[in-house]
């Protein structure tokens, strides 16, 4: 069946429940001179009946905003009396710009990741952040600087990639809005054009740009930077929301959340996990309605240059006052990295090993086990069912024994690695990359096409953890993240077989870093093994030399 055209804005008014958004008025349209003396009467009425309606809506917004403004200052006197949260102050922050300027000189990328992840939670240290708050309680910073993460993202660059990338609903954009108790998304099929975003947008949607760092080079740096602080993806979302409209429904998430206020001003109320079964959830939640919460153990007005940190479990809601939009980026990491997350991969191995190799797995079950065991006899007093517990328990101490953990942390890396944004490289590091490399078409001939590494070429990796030497209990591979693409997991996992002989000389470059060393130094059999082996992982985009070949 052929479905009639609808523009975004009739769209959003069939989807949208009782209270639609107001729709701007065009201006009052000046009749045609031939007509004015015979409509007179008729057009005078029209604009008085306009005025009417303007000076009412005037005075409406007015109390909007005297109401705005009264709640903000109750909101302020409840943080710093009556809230329990952790509150402080922060000092102005260096230009966004200039920061990564400095960092990109630092030596090593993991101090440039732990001066970055400074940046973001000033003036809070870090050492004390991650004792006292991460994965316990949210913290508020507040700095009275709207310019401290300026740089970072604007609407102005929201706009750009809606004119100039290929942004697709769904995909890399979802519409939403939150209207009385009822979460709702009205993605229509295909390319987000800006015309029909901001259509959707003035309707009073949310936008939220799934995936910033595909199209931003900026977000791309940063959060390929703050990877290597956690250990574990950085990803982001940006939501973008009108004045007086909230985009989502109370929820809680299943990762570590950095809200960091871009622009504007929003309202947001954080609540403590329901239940002890909520605290740091494998998964995220449903939409919740107001009843299923509680009360908030944390009410702020986030404005430009503030920060909100909550744990995964924590739910929360953020709506717009009527005076402001709200631009936000949600810096997220540590999704499925727990402790269970790796004994999902460590027990399973663990008893495929004992089954091999102790023949106390392998005794049968006995014979009539399924008369005493299981719901239906669980509350039979049983002295079989006590023996048969306690065997149980020995097995499982044995199981330690065959915990392939370390087997399984190179599991858990090779996901990460898969799951990491390739490094932004630096001018310097560009030009003694392989991304550098001085080989082009020249006066009709190929000219500087060889790398022209030699013994006494120094080299490193290019970052501290991009690549890995992993074990498949066959083989040993070498899985690295220079190659991957700034859209998550676009590309498969990348990876390649190293030798036996070689993996003295991976281990030795990895332990090396930050420090340059010679080619002629890696553990190897031959000259001619140390040059391949470098001249291997130079074109793979893992080491650069330092000087530009």
């Amino acid at each position: 069946m052929e479905r009639k055209h609808m523009s975004a804005f009739a769209l959003y008014q069939t989807l949208s429940i009782d209270e639609p958004p107001p729709v701007k008025k065009p201006p009052p349209q000046v009749p045609a001179k031939k007509k004015k003396k015979k409509e007179n009467g008729v057009a005078a009425n029209k604009v008085n009946t306009v005025k009417a309606q303007m000076k009412a809506e005037r005075k409406k917004m007015r109390k909007k905003l005297l109401k705005s403004a009264q709640m903000e200052e109750s909101l302020k006197g409840k943080t710093e009396k009556q809230q329990q949260q952790e509150c402080v102050n922060g000092d102005d922050g260096e230009a966004l710009d200039a920061l990564l300027a400095d960092l990109a000189r630092v030596n090593n990328s993991r101090d440039r990741a732990s001066q970055l992840f400074q940046w973001l939670i000033n003036p809070v240290p870090a050492k004390a952040f991650f004792r006292e708050t991460w994965e316990k309680k949210p913290i508020l910073v507040q700095r009275k600087n709207p310019d401290y993460y300026k740089g970072l993202f604007s609407t102005a660059e929201f706009d750009r990639i809606l004119r100039e990338e290929d942004v697709q609903y769904g995909v890399n954009l979802d519409v939403t809005s939150y209207t009385n108790g009822k979460r709702r998304t009205h993605n229509p099929p295909g390319r987000a054009l800006p015309f029909t975003v901001w259509d959707f947008y003035g309707s009073g949607c949310s936008l939220r740009l799934l995936n910033p760092q595909a199209f931003s080079s900026t977000v791309w740096n940063v959060l390929s930077i703050l990877q290597e602080q956690f250990g574990s993806m950085a990803g982001a979302n940006i939501y973008l929301t009108p004045p007086g409209t909230q985009g989502f429904a109370p929820h809680y998430d299943d990762i570590e959340a950095f809200v960091v206020q871009l622009e504007g001003k929003k309202h947001w109320r954080v609540y403590n996990p329901r239940t002890d079964d909520e605290v740091l959830p494998v998964l995220s939640s449903p939409n919740f309605n107001q009843a299923d919460i509680g009360r908030p153990i944390l009410e702020v007005v986030l404005e430009a240059g503030d920060l909100l940190y909550f744990p995964r479990g924590f739910i929360h809601q953020g709506d717009c006052l009527p005076d402001a939009h709200s631009l936000h980026i949600t810096i997220s990491s540590y999704q499925k990295n727990s402790w269970g997350d790796l004994l999902q991969k460590v027990v399973p191995a663990a008893l495929e090993i004992a089954m091999e190799e102790d023949v106390e797995f392998r005794q049968g079950l006995p014979v009539d086990y399924l008369t005493y065991m299981g719901v239906q006899n669980s509350d039979k007093d049983d002295p079989r069912r006590t023996k048969f517990f306690s065997r149980i328990e020995s097995l499982i101490r044995k199981l330690k024994n065959y915990a392939p953990v370390d087997a399984a942390v190179d599991q858990k890396a090779r996901e990460y690695l898969h799951d990491c944004l390739p490094p932004v490289l630096t001018a310097e590091e560009l030009a003694s990359s392989v991304q550098g490399a001085p080989a082009r078409w020249e006066c009709g001939q190929v000219v500087d096409v060889g790398t022209r590494i030699n013994t006494q070429t120094q080299v490193r990796l290019l970052r501290a953890g991009c690549a890995r030497l992993c074990s498949d209990g066959e083989a040993v591979h070498l899985c690295y993240t220079t190659d991957n693409s700034r859209v998550y997991h676009k590309e498969e996992p990348k990876s390649f077989e190293i030798k036996p002989e070689h993996t003295d000389a991976i281990e030795f470059l990895i332990h090396s870093y930050p420090k340059f060393v010679t080619v002629g130094s890696f553990p190897c059999d031959s000259a001619e093994d140390r040059v391949a082996l470098a001249e291997l992982l130079f074109e793979r985009g893992i080491i650069h030399t330092a000087e530009p070949l």
